[in-house]
């Protein structure tokens, strides 16, 4: 597991939004989709001819998952809604949260066994409201983990026996075993990182089971073994790095989302890429994704 990183960051689509989020290499249309929560958007950017799509959604929306139905489904703050891009419709299917109404769902992915794992947060990034859900075979949420302000991830190990998830304003990322049945194991502290360091974000899992994680206020990524050791950094050019995925037809172009919501007009000023979504290449490719087919 030695260094595998074999390109600079490079701005591939200049949004320059408040807050991207949820990269997801999608291998049935071979595209890259990720959202805004902030501005309500989901987009879809095809490398291979530099077609750009975008779609409003309905509230703030923190992933859109490729579903087996030939769907998505999307986290928003209302909850679970199937997402067709065909006619750009959301259909409500379930809210985790009724009596939340202050949470949002914010990451989201899906296991080896077609299960959906998605993370809810206080909107407000105060209260410890969030949680990480299950979506059961019944249609049901299941709550995974205890509560924290804001929950990242969730990320799962390409054998589909472990799922990572973070704490971010705790600055710990977790690790936790993933029972046949589908239930989650007692959690325990995977990597450490202080908040002077930047706060762990949205983590991913590449094929040799190492972990990257990217660093809001931190200005980079960072790529764990499996046993939690740190392994490489990846320096950005801006601050918020929000969550990388692997894509393109190897698997061995990282995407990243960034933000420039927490940037003052000096700041924004200062990192002119700021919001806009990242890519670079490694030799290691990143684990094969799945499409959601429980619970639907």
């Amino acid at each position: 597991m030695t260094a595998v990183v074999r390109s600079a960051p490079r701005s591939v689509w200049a949004l320059g939004a408040p807050l991207l989020e949820g990269p997801v290499w999608v291998a049935r249309d071979a595209a890259l989709w990720f959202v805004d929560i902030k501005s309500h958007k989901v987009h879809r950017l095809d490398p291979a001819n530099g077609d750009k799509r975008s779609w409003d959604a309905p509230a703030q929306i923190g992933f859109c998952l490729p579903a087996a139905n030939g769907k998505f489904i999307a986290g928003l703050q209302t909850g679970l809604a199937i997402f067709d891009p065909a006619d750009g419709s959301f259909v409500p299917l379930v809210d985790p949260e009724p009596a939340l109404p202050g949470n949002r769902l914010n990451d989201g992915t899906v296991d080896p066994a077609g299960r959906l794992w998605f993370g809810t947060m206080d909107d407000g990034e105060g209260e410890v409201t969030g949680r990480i859900y299950r979506l059961g075979a019944d249609g049901g949420c299941v709550a995974e983990t205890a509560a924290v302000s804001i929950s990242n991830g969730p990320a799962v190990s390409p054998d589909g026996r472990t799922l990572y998830h973070v704490d971010t304003l705790g600055g710990i990322v977790y690790a936790a075993a993933i029972g046949v049945d589908g239930t989650l194991g007692e959690s325990r502290e995977f990597a450490v990182i202080p908040n002077a360091e930047g706060f762990p974000d949205g983590p991913a899992v590449d094929a040799e089971g190492c972990i990257w994680i990217g660093l809001y206020n931190g200005g980079a990524v960072r790529r764990y073994a499996p046993t939690g050791e740190l392994l490489e950094v990846v320096e950005f050019p801006v601050s918020a790095i929000t969550k990388v995925a692997f894509g393109g037809p190897d698997l061995r172009t990282v995407y990243a989302t960034t933000a420039n919501k927490h940037l003052d007009a000096q700041g924004r000023a200062a990192e002119p890429h700021a919001g806009d979504l990242f890519a670079f290449e490694v030799s290691v490719p990143g684990a094969a994704g799945h499409e959601v087919s429980v619970g639907l």
